[in-house]
């Protein structure tokens, strides 16, 4: 029997593992609960409007069609045990070696609920919800008649400053001051007030001191608010209460998203070990399980808490990619019946965008910002991409926003449901017939729940297609608190 190697997840780290293995003697599965493999660096501009989905995400059986020891799995794997994965289904698949890298998701820190009100940004879904979000905003304060509730449709909050809520605070900015300036009739898109907060004293903590400083003036000059030291402390459909340096206060906006935190996939819960607080799996050198007494399975990318000379290894796709060469490296090892090689992270550097000519980058003790930190920043990223096709595409979108201001993917869509008339049609008058006609009811019968009243609509509400524009509605409570989902 070949020797049977699972990969869970088709991001960075798996889809570069599936890859390291193709001229291995092994039968490869990939499992994924989506058939794609998204550039998550670029999500962001999906979600405010700059690209479509498509640009950045790849059929993950296309991009292994050529590689004829691999089957690719979609669905959502639940359970590890011994020696194989139970899926959502209830099926199996066996392994002699498990590779999980199946990613993670935004942390809520206990708050789950919040969720509804602020969605994060980890998958195509949820760029798609931030994108209706922030454009349908704009649609409602355009026909809303009280000023308190137009200051309130017009103010968007982005919770978290690290690279995702940066991006996404000057993009919102740069949408309401440039791409949407001159579309509106009743209302200023340029007073918008897009605030970015921020737990700690700067933005950018990833980043030198002075790049964050250099950040932070980049964002105000966007029109950003920026405000540090400062805690969410509540969320809800009306806006969020923060506390900071001046107490506490509520500031009502219709529109949050959040970019504050990361939690591991909720699969290392079934693993049996003793996690971190951020639901990572602690692993050895080769980055596997050996010391919890499974060194055929190895975590890689954001579900694993790795280190390296000492120094934890960060959550980003060059350590997904490095800790999925060296898991392969570990398992050609031992198919070879070798020692195998220790896991060492190389930096290769952090690149950040803030919005027009804007961003940073930082390479060692080498620091850029400015006009050339951003056009270091999207060619790295162009070249990432996966396919002829996406760079293309993404190259000839960005190199049209930049020359125009505008962004083409400003569509406000809602999910798929059956479509229903939103308005009852009328139906004809009955014919009229006087108290003496034999065929006239003597008494007078009230309309049924389906028929039309003498107003000429129904008595009761016709069930219409949901208006895109609208606000999520508010959910009955769960009867348990929400988990996670990876």
């Amino acid at each position: 029997m070949s020797h049977r190697v699972v990969i869970v997840g088709g991001g960075f780290g798996g889809l570069e593992a599936a890859k390291r293995l193709a001229d291995a003697p092994v039968e490869i599965t990939l499992i994924d609960r989506r058939n794609h493999h998204l550039f998550q660096p670029l999500l962001y501009q999906v979600a405010t409007a700059g690209l479509n989905p498509s640009d950045i995400a790849h059929p993950i059986r296309s991009v292994l069609r050529s590689q004829a020891n691999v089957d690719v799995v979609l669905g959502e794997v639940v359970d590890v045990g011994v020696d194989s994965v139970t899926l959502a289904d209830g099926s199996s698949v066996a392994f002699d070696h498990l590779i999980l890298a199946a990613g993670a998701r935004h942390a809520y820190f206990g708050n789950d609920h919040w969720e509804r009100h602020a969605p994060g940004l980890k998958s195509v879904e949820d760029a798609l919800e931030i994108r209706r979000r922030v454009l349908a905003a704009f649609e409602r304060a355009e026909r809303a008649d009280d000023a308190g509730a137009q200051r309130a449709e017009l103010t968007f909050i982005v919770v978290g400053a690290g690279p995702t809520g940066v991006e996404l605070a000057g993009a919102i900015a740069e949408i309401a001051t440039r791409t949407l300036a001159q579309d509106f009739r009743s209302i200023d898109p340029t007073t918008a007030e897009v605030l970015l907060i921020e737990g700690v004293d700067r933005v950018l903590t990833a980043f030198d001191e002075r790049l964050s400083t250099k950040a932070e003036r980049q964002l105000e000059r966007l029109g950003v608010r920026v405000e540090t030291d400062t805690m969410v402390t509540a969320v809800d459909a009306d806006g969020v209460t923060v506390r900071g340096p001046t107490g506490e206060r509520r500031i009502p906006a219709a529109t949050v998203v959040w970019a504050a935190g990361v939690a591991a996939s909720p699969l290392g819960r079934t693993l049996g070990v003793e996690l971190d607080r951020a639901g990572r799996v602690p692993v050895d050198g080769s980055l596997s399980l050996a010391e919890a007494g499974r060194p055929n399975v190895f975590v890689i990318g954001d579900m694993a808490a790795a280190t390296s000379d000492g120094e934890p290894v960060p959550g980003v796709a060059p350590a997904a990619v490095q800790g999925a060469e060296a898991a392969v490296d570990a398992i050609l090892a031992d198919l070879a019946g070798d020692e195998r090689p220790r896991f060492r992270y190389k930096d290769k550097g952090s690149l950040a965008t803030i919005g027009r000519s804007a961003a940073v980058a930082q390479f060692g003790r080498f620091r850029l910002s400015g006009l050339a930190a951003w056009v270091l920043w999207w060619a790295v990223h162009i070249a990432l991409l996966i396919g002829f096709r996406s760079r293309a595409l993404v190259l000839f979108s960005w190199g049209w926003s930049w020359a125009t201001f505008r962004r083409g993917a400003r569509l406000i869509t809602t999910p798929w449901r059956p479509e229903v008339p939103a308005v009852a049609p009328r139906s004809a008058p009955p014919p009229s017939t006087s108290p003496d006609s034999p065929t006239a009811d003597s008494s007078t019968s009230e309309p049924s729940a389906s028929e039309p009243s003498a107003s000429g609509s129904s008595t009761t509400p016709a069930s219409g297609t949901r208006d895109p524009s609208s606000r999520p509605s508010e959910p009955a409570a769960p009867a348990t608190p929400a988990t996670p989902h990876r």
